[in-house]
């Protein structure tokens, strides 16, 4: 079994997880409601993507 030589430091280490964090996710406003919504899905709120409504919503 491979076993290593030497013990990463903590400094190499965490240069190695500097990327490992959550990110915001990406939002925009629906363009017929001005809702934030996540881009290319469809408005939550009045059903509207790409100018057309996709889906009809009860309020």
């Amino acid at each position: 079994m491979a076993v290593p030589k030497k013990r990463t430091s903590s400094t190499r280490r965490d240069k190695r997880r500097t990327h490992d964090h959550a990110e915001m996710p990406a939002i925009s406003k629906c363009s017929h409601c001005g809702e934030p919504v996540r881009p290319h899905r469809v408005c939550g709120k009045c059903g509207y993507y790409d100018g057309k409504q996709i889906k009809v919503i009860k309020e």
